[in-house]
């Protein structure tokens, strides 16, 4: 059984939390709100977008039940960032491309936070990090399955590369003993660049281009 955490440790990881789960409740509901969604269907969106990745991430290092479910900080924070976007959406439009603006930041915030709660809770780095990786890109996923997108991980964008950057960062800081404060820190900067960029100036991996004598091979079929 898992021992508990020291307060300063809980409280500390317990903010980075908070604060992903607005900025990720936030993206959520502007896709909806962009979708034509009613208020129903943006206050669902932006707790689902809000609260996956954290609830993953509970499950699977077996903190259980997960914090979103038994602290009502997180329903009350994701239900805010949607009703904030329901009524003041003009106001959070008037940013460039808000829905990435924000989808990038709760990135950040998630991955580094999952990857020390992971690290507090005994994961060795390397599963640390990929435990980050997966909080980060969780709620973004579910967001865009819901509204029938193909998620963004999937894409040849740096989405989850940026999150498992921004863990990485995170763990190896702990692995010589860096202030933590420091490292999460940088593991958000890292990640929030890293994703920046490939929405800003277009970076991305490597994918496959289908050559045109392989389109015209298909037609033929």
């Amino acid at each position: 059984m898992t021992e508990p955490l020291a307060p300063a440790i809980q409280l500390f990881l317990t903010g980075l939390d908070l604060i992903g789960t607005f900025v990720f409740g936030l993206s959520g509901a502007v896709a909806a709100a962009k979708r034509g969604l009613d208020v129903f269907g943006i206050l669902v969106l932006s707790v689902v977008a809000a609260t996956t990745g954290g609830i993953i991430r509970d499950v699977l290092i077996g903190a259980i039940p997960p914090a979103t479910l038994v602290d009502w900080r997180y329903l009350a924070i994701s239900l805010t960032a949607g009703i904030l976007t329901f009524y003041r959406l003009t106001v959070i439009d008037r940013l460039q491309s808000p829905v990435q603006l924000f989808d990038a930041a709760g990135l950040a915030m998630f991955a580094v936070s999952g990857a020390q709660k992971a690290l507090a809770y005994g994961l060795e780095p390397p599963m640390a990090a990929l435990l980050g990786m997966l909080t980060g890109i969780g709620g973004g996923m579910a967001r865009d399955i819901m509204l029938t997108e193909i998620p963004t991980v999937l894409r040849a964008e740096l989405y989850a590369v940026a999150a498992l950057a921004g863990a990485v960062v995170v763990v190896v800081g702990e692995s010589f003993n860096l202030p933590s404060t420091a490292t999460t820190l940088a593991g958000v900067v890292i990640c929030l660049g890293l994703r920046l960029g490939s929405i800003y100036w277009g970076w991305h991996l490597p994918k496959v281009t289908p050559s045109k004598s392989a389109g015209r091979d298909r037609n033929s079929k």
